[in-house]
């Protein structure tokens, strides 16, 4: 895949959710997502983090978390979301559409997945009912490699995630049946509401 196709997705796939945080409610911002712990608003802290943040203070505060990157995230999220209003993180985003971060050593590629991940962490758990782009889940999908499955740390054994909107599927075992981007999720180590996905390992993925 193109790194200029990449560009263009990612700059899609935050336009889109300028469009959809515009349209919350104030009481949404404080509604819990699928990121465990974590509500819309510490969601879009940490998804514009990189916007305001520089590369020395990131470095400095991954030092401060004796190297965890997830407690890092967790701080930095919680900080942001506590001290910027709704207004000031979509205003952020809003922004920074184009901007052209990536995830160290992810490329225009780890900062779509980065991004589409983390926007169906809240749309999935607002039941906003947003569907990511066929096109634009595809390029997430044809990017996964075992080290970034294995990093997320779900317990994928005996399961076959097959999509039922995408010619795609991932693993071996029991079937559990879905749309790719409720797939995607379960890759990530999140439990979905009951109904997004079905088989007979459903429930190891589900709340």
């Amino acid at each position: 895949m193109s790194d200029e196709r990449v560009r263009a997705a990612v700059v899609a796939e935050r336009t889109d959710m300028v469009n959809v945080l515009a349209g919350l409610r104030p009481e949404q911002w404080d509604a819990p997502t699928l990121c465990e712990g974590w509500r819309v608003r510490e969601v879009v802290a940490h998804t514009t983090q990189p916007f305001r943040v520089p590369m020395w203070r990131v470095v400095l505060e991954l030092a401060r978390a004796r190297g965890n990157v997830n407690r890092m995230a967790d701080r930095s999220a919680r900080r942001d979301a506590a001290r910027l209003t709704a207004d000031q993180l979509l205003q952020q985003l809003r922004d920074n559409v184009a901007h052209p971060w990536t995830p160290p050593g992810g490329g225009a590629a780890g900062a779509l997945s980065h991004d589409v991940i983390h926007h169906l962490d809240i749309t999935v758990a607002l039941g906003v009912g947003r569907v990511v782009p066929p096109e634009r889940l595809g390029l997430v999908l044809e990017g996964l490699r075992p080290r970034n499955v294995a990093f997320f740390g779900a317990e994928l054994g005996g399961v076959r995630l097959a999509a039922t909107d995408l010619g795609w599927s991932y693993g071996s075992g029991e079937l559990v049946r879905g749309r790719a981007q409720d797939l995607l999720l379960a890759i990530c180590g999140r439990r979905l509401p009951a109904g997004h996905l079905e088989g007979p390992a459903a429930g190891r993925f589900s709340r």
